[in-house]
């Protein structure tokens, strides 16, 4: 039986029916409103004299929240408080995100995230998600039936091999998952109720943490090959068999991995790869809010993007995308894209080339007439020969941008596109202040963690970080409500378009290529409504859609607010 249900009263009004117990509904963070239970509520659920006497409001509830919050000093204490509020109340967690989005985003998602993922098993304190891994595997239909919520429309999963710049961390990637998730309610409005993070805990292989004696994942080395294939496909089968409307968000998996994943179940299940897809989604609208700044097109560009992993190559393939969308063939486009990783230029006669990166190797007959030393050229090298007008940072390489590089840019274009987006912010490839300063303040700058705005030559220029959250949630939101059968190229290529649109004007006079924080949840509905337009136009919803996508999907998100509970009757 439900743990309880969302109905309407005869006037129209939703509340909440449940049997459980008042000390219940104080343990469950979708229905505790801690001090905000009606004396009603109070009395009908046994919680008469359990509770102050004083009948908070939801605003008040808010305000202590925050006064707490503001009490801790570092990043990581504000995190932990968070998310243990979270785990207490979730309307009072989200109504405290809606009033303060910009400044705790970066507190529960990039750039804190990361030390609470490597610290994840010593701050462990309560169970949220579903762990599946390889002692439980056979029984995953069982995992599934315990899964506290029987509507589960929403998925976050990760292998936790690629997570952000730091690699392999094991079990710590369900922290990950949370943060991503907490992003797709208080941005994108969908009910905390229908999702659930899942860790795939197929092992890992750092040493320090199968030493550690407190490290909560299983303790041995990664799977790999057929074993790792038919632990997936284990996995998979058992979604479509409990969950068979569910999308999945398939998230910080490594490089091959990463491709292959998304390759074999995309058309098996509505899934996507947020550091492949999501990533290169992102890119692409602060690429096409940059040439709208500079009125000119993307096709006029030459795009060298550092780091070819999965996040680099989905830009590039992204980008080759959105070049298609403006005239060229694949193969001019894919002709404008440079990738380097750490042997530098990747060229097709490289040994041992992976699979993933080969469609964007170029021939070494390409640079015949380079002037470089050594076998492949560096990024400095390729930035002068190539011509290069936009650069990109994937690498995780901190300061991977140096002045060399960045004058070289500047020498080929008057208006240099430079996008450091590594995250966490230790490992961006530059800070931003050192970029307008090489370029004399003639770049268009944008970054992957936040960034204070920069004051130069006597002007103050705000910095747009080029978040994927300004894409995932509004592209889950969208997918879901129009039922659509699979997450297109083209339903990506609609959130790109949507979101460079949304960019204002004036904000983006003064060089910044992506909106504010604040007006993220704005931006996933602009997003969600081209998402939901490109389903229908090319047959993918299964749901029929009003003519007012709009206010559709305004009318259907989610909000924090604290519902009447009624007894569910005997």
């Amino acid at each position: 039986m439900k743990q309880y249900e969302k109905k309407l009263d005869a006037q129209g009004r939703p509340y909440l029916e449940t049997s459980l117990p008042g000390v219940m509904l104080t343990r469950l963070p979708l229905l505790n409103k801690g001090t905000a239970f009606t004396e009603e509520e109070r009395r009908e659920f046994g919680l008469w004299g359990l509770l102050p006497t004083h009948v908070s409001t939801l605003e008040e509830e808010v305000a202590r929240a925050y006064t707490n919050f503001s009490m801790f000093t570092t990043d990581i204490d504000k995190h932990i408080y968070l998310r243990m509020l979270q785990d207490r109340s979730e309307v009072i967690f989200y109504a405290l995100l809606d009033r303060h989005l910009e400044e705790m985003m970066p507190i529960i998602y990039t750039p804190t995230v990361a030390q609470a993922v490597e610290q994840f098993s010593r701050l462990y304190r309560f169970p949220r998600g579903l762990v599946v891994s390889t002692r439980n595997i056979d029984d995953v239909d069982q995992l599934l039936e315990n899964t506290p919520f029987p509507d589960v429309q929403l998925i976050v999963a990760t292998d936790s091999e690629g997570i952000l710049g730091i690699g392999d961390q094991g079990f710590g990637g369900m922290a990950i998952c949370i943060g991503k998730l907490s992003l797709y309610t208080a941005a994108g409005g969908i009910d905390p109720a229908v999702t659930l993070p899942v860790e795939l805990d197929v092992g890992t292989n750092r040493q320090d943490l199968l030493d550690d004696p407190l490290y909560l994942g299983v303790k041995h080395r990664r799977l790999e090959g057929e074993a790792y294939a038919q632990f997936m496909d284990k996995f998979v089968s058992a979604l479509r068999r409990r969950f068979p409307n569910v999308l999945v968000q398939w998230e910080d998996f490594s490089k091959q991995k990463a491709f292959d994943v998304l390759e074999k179940y995309v058309d098996v299940i509505p899934s996507f790869n947020d550091d492949i897809q999501g990533t290169g989604a992102v890119v692409l609208a602060g690429l096409w809010a940059a040439t709208r700044k500079l009125k000119t097109s993307l096709a006029q560009q030459t795009i060298l993007i550092h780091g070819a992993g999965a996040g680099g190559v989905g830009v590039a393939a992204q980008i080759a995308r959105g070049l298609e969308h403006e005239g060229l063939s694949l193969q001019e486009a894919r002709d404008r894209i440079f990738l380097i990783d750490s042997k530098g230029l990747i060229l097709e006669d490289r040994k041992g080339l992976e699979p993933y990166k080969r469609a964007f190797a170029k021939p070494r007959a390409m640079i015949a007439d380079w002037k470089f030393s050594g076998t492949n050229p560096t990024l400095l090298d390729t930035a002068q020969n190539a011509k290069v007008t936009v650069l990109l940072g994937l690498s995780g390489q901190r300061g991977a941008f140096d002045e060399a590089t960045v004058r070289a840019v500047c020498a080929n274009t008057p208006s240099p596109i430079i996008f450091a987006l590594s995250n966490p912010t230790a490992n961006s490839e530059a800070v931003p202040e050192d970029i307008y300063r090489w370029s004399r303040g003639r770049a268009l700058v944008a970054t992957g963690s936040p960034f204070p705005d920069v004051q130069y030559d006597g002007g103050r220029y705000p910095i747009g970080q080029g978040n994927n959250a300004f894409i995932f949630p509004g592209l889950g939101l969208g997918t879901l409500l129009c039922g659509a059968r699979k997450v297109s190229d083209g339903m990506l290529l609609a959130a790109s378009k949507a979101l460079a649109d949304y960019t204002d004007p004036a904000r983006l006079a003064q060089g910044a290529l992506y909106p504010r924080i604040e007006k993220i949840r704005s931006a996933s509905r602009r997003v969600a409504t081209a998402v939901v337009q490109q389903a229908v136009k090319e047959g993918l919803a299964t749901r029929v859609i009003p003519d007012d996508v709009r206010g559709f999907i305004e009318k259907n998100m989610w909000r924090p607010e604290f519902l009447p509970i009624r007894r569910r009757p005997a």
